[in-house]
């Protein structure tokens, strides 16, 4: 029997009219997956018979009579809703029923539910929250994106760890260099955490390439960033309407007369082939990471497509062992950073 995956089939913007067509894709990709769809039942069975998942032998559905809504207050979503299907989602991953569980919902809702649910692993103080943006050179790895928005420099060692071991998973790569997000590259830049969390990096045993600043990201130089969660936030938010700035002011230019419409024919493979370098579909799908289970958050206008790259992620993560991979990481942070903090 191959990887299970939970799916909250109600999250999201659009509900099962996206994670259930998500789904068929992604099982007709991978024969070894299998995919329990949480959701309202007779909702969930409508969609799976409209995308041709009826009696399929990898699907099953598990009834939540509850849903948690988009600005659903995170404390009426943790403890009003146990019978949502995020909530149900994530204790499947609890009980070993599910290796992973994917949401396109609340995303306060899901770290809090996933927190409570799932515990943390040992030697993780915070979850993290970890996605993957395009760069010049392919995709780097940047945490956290808004779980921590105050952060102690351990805190950003143990995200850099978590953050290694997921790029290494990912791109496959076994030593993924890390970067620490600053104002500059010169050591005594920056604050007193960042400071203190770049002579931690330093002496980590990962492959630490110092300071990075905002406009090395897009470079791809550095495989993974570290900064704490509102810097992370920001970062993300400005990217994400950035390409979506670009996208409709390239679209006007073309659309302003009739020259310009037919440069526009005649650059369109260039211009598709750009617009599938910068998808941000392709990059969906947010890892939680540190906590005792494999979680990952779906962008939540995320279409079909979109949906089934983060439920790939998942199952790339419950596949390769990450968990473990962690937790066999951080004992030597551990040790580490008492060393250092005897030394001072």
């Amino acid at each position: 029997m191959g990887i299970a995956i939970a799916l909250d089939c109600m999250g999201g913007d659009h509900g099962v009219d996206v994670t259930v067509p998500a789904a068929a894709s992604f099982l007709s990709r991978n024969p070894e997956a299998n995919l329990i769809l949480v959701g309202e039942e007779s909702a969930v069975r409508a969609a799976m018979s409209r995308a041709g998942l009826t009696g399929h032998p990898r699907a099953r559905v598990r009834h939540a009579s509850e849903v948690i809504s988009m600005d659903e207050p995170v404390a009426v979503a943790l403890r009003g809703k146990r019978d949502s299907s995020m909530r149900i989602a994530v204790d499947l991953v609890k009980s070993g029923e599910a290796d992973a569980c994917v949401s396109a919902g609340n995303t306060g809702a899901l770290m809090a539910i996933s927190r409570f649910v799932l515990k943390m692993l040992p030697g993780v103080e915070r979850p993290a929250i970890a996605s993957m943006i395009p760069t010049r050179r392919g995709r780097t790895c940047v945490l956290d994106l808004g779980a921590n928005v105050d952060c102690s420099a351990v805190h950003l060692l143990q995200f850099a760890v978590m953050g290694s071991v997921l790029f290494g998973v990912v791109a496959e790569v076994e030593e993924p260099t890390v970067g620490l997000l600053n104002i500059g590259e010169e050591d005594l830049k920056g604050n007193d955490v960042v400071r203190q969390a770049a002579d931690l990096l330093k002496q980590s045993g990962l492959k630490f390439s110092g300071n990075v600043e905002g406009g090395d990201i897009y470079k791809g130089t550095t495989d993974v960033i570290v900064c704490d969660g509102f810097v992370g936030n920001v970062l993300l938010k400005s990217s994400e309407e950035l390409a979506r700035m670009l996208r409709d002011n390239l679209r006007e230019e073309f659309m302003r007369n009739w020259l310009t419409k037919l440069c526009g024919v005649v650059a369109l493979p260039v211009i598709n082939s750009f617009r599938r370098r910068v998808d941000p579909r392709r990059y969906n799908g947010a890892s939680l990471l540190g906590l005792r289970g494999v979680v990952v958050k779906s962008h939540g206008s995320a279409d079909s497509f979109a949906f089934e790259v983060a439920i790939t992620r998942a199952w790339e993560e419950a596949r390769s062992g990450i968990l473990q991979r962690i937790s066999e990481r951080m004992p030597e942070m551990v040790e580490k950073v008492e060393k250092v903090e005897k030394a001072v």
